[in-house]
């Protein structure tokens, strides 16, 4: 195994860095403590990681101090049993003359297909001169357990696809709160490219039918990788109909009881407890997420139903029957996708009367901010709708505005003590990013 893993480390040594794009993600590292980067799989992790070996190089730092392991490789696949000490044996056996005497920087995607790694980096920080930066897919990652594993030795930062603002810098377009038309129209135009293909990285620039295939095949990693083989699932076929039951509902309310029942009408035998360990682990993969509703009680927030979305609003389009949702549900989620990127603490509002905001949020300050999302406010009775439900939560809240994303409309509402402003969807989404980079 030792020679099998010298060989690796050599290969990468000599491989040339894909660096892809540039990301808007701003890790810090901190000394002594490990930068642990997770996301939903083919977001970009290792590019982003090759990027920060990248920067190394390009600051002096010598190949042979990277240190580069995927534990997806299928020659690792006997690591498990030998142990991870095994890493820096055959490393130091390439490098005896580094050991204590040079920083090594080691970087290990996917770790958490590695039993056994969080206690294997902790000694590796007490006990080497090195730097460790790792990717994962699953939220357990951010949890108190590693944590406490690690003993308080790692700092997390999530990754998600492309943010529209990235999506533009890819296509090398600038977008600065005032543009010119010309500058106004490649942005719109761009948008339109984007909320074609989402924001995963390699899709981007794919024909119709390749992207639609590529999105079906992550779908299908998530699900038997970050579910049925993570979690030992007895019944993958029930996980799946469940994922494309949610997929269909995106940006729609649900409860466990009612996907249990639609569990049984399809024959499974799937009790509300499994149900609700998959919602969980969908969830931990970053594929799926719940929004609970704005309630001072945990128990109401808890038993309510919540609504669901998609980490990608185009990877919907191409798992989806398109019997359920709609463009005004992709729209939702990718006011969603926005705005969870900057935000963790986003809820859903009902007012006293039952009218209902998509969106309330905690923001860092604690201060809260409305937003509907809604393709559309030309029919008047959707406009009324949509308008009555901000105004209703604004004055519960003691709150002087409010947002509305529309597809492409533009206008401002003045309220009783306030403002609504409409705004079309490809401004918020650069308006969060600007507000937040």
């Amino acid at each position: 195994m030792i020679e099998k893993i010298k060989t690796i480390i050599l290969d990468f040594q000599e491989a040339k860095l894909e660096t892809g794009y540039p990301r808007r993600i701003h890790i810090k590292t901190a000394p002594g403590k490990a930068t642990v980067c997770i996301g939903v799989r083919r977001s970009g992790k290792s590019t982003f990681m090759f990027q920060i070996m990248q920067r190394l190089i390009d600051g002096g730092v010598s190949r042979e101090n990277i240190l580069y392991l995927n534990f997806f490789d299928d020659r690792l696949h006997n690591l498990k049993h030998e142990g991870l000490g095994a890493i820096t044996e055959a490393y130091y056996s390439l490098y005896p003359e580094k050991k204590n005497s040079e920083k090594i920087y080691c970087f290990f995607d996917e770790v958490q297909n590695a039993p056994g790694w969080e206690p294997f980096v902790d000694r590796l920080m007490r006990t080497e001169k090195c730097e460790v930066y790792i990717t994962g897919s699953s939220a357990k990652m951010l949890s108190k357990e590693i944590a406490t594993q690690m003993r308080g030795r790692a700092l997390a930062w999530e990754i998600f696809p492309f943010s529209f603002r990235e999506f533009l810098d890819m296509k090398g377009i600038a977008a600065a709160d005032a543009m010119s038309t010309k500058q106004r129209f490649l942005v719109q135009k761009a948008f339109e490219e984007y909320w074609e293909t989402g924001g995963f990285p390699e899709v981007a620039g794919f024909d119709h039918e390749l992207r639609i295939k590529t999105h079906q095949e992550y779908f299908q990693a998530v699900l038997f990788r970050d579910l049925v083989e993570r979690h030992n699932i007895s019944h993958p076929k029930a996980v799946k109909d469940l994922a494309h039951r949610l997929m269909d509902n995106a940006a729609s309310l649900y409860s466990v009881n009612s996907l249990t029942g639609y569990l049984k009408s399809l024959g499974y035998k799937a009790p509300k407890t499994a149900v609700s360990e998959y919602m969980a682990w969908f969830e931990d993969a970053y594929f799926f997420f719940t929004v609970k509703i704005f309630d001072a009680s945990q128990a109401r927030r808890n038993t309510n139903p919540k609504k669901i979305y998609c980490v990608d609003h185009a990877m919907i389009t191409s798992v989806s029957s398109g019997i359920l949702s709609n463009s005004g549900h992709l729209l939702e989620n990718l006011v969603f996708t926005g705005l969870r990127r900057h935000f963790s603490e986003i809820y859903y509002y009902k007012t006293k009367t039952g009218k209902e905001v998509d969106f309330i949020v905690l923001k860092r300050d604690r201060s809260e901010m409305l937003i509907q999302a809604c393709e559309s406010l030309v029919d008047p009775r959707t406009r009324k709708r949509e308008v009555a439900a901000l105004i209703e939560t604004m004055q519960e809240r003691k709150i002087k505005s409010g947002i509305i994303v529309t597809k492409n409309e533009v206008d401002r509402i003045v309220v009783d003590g306030g403002a609504i402003e409409v705004v079309p969807i490809w401004r918020f989404l650069l308006d969060l990013t600007s507000g937040n980079d």
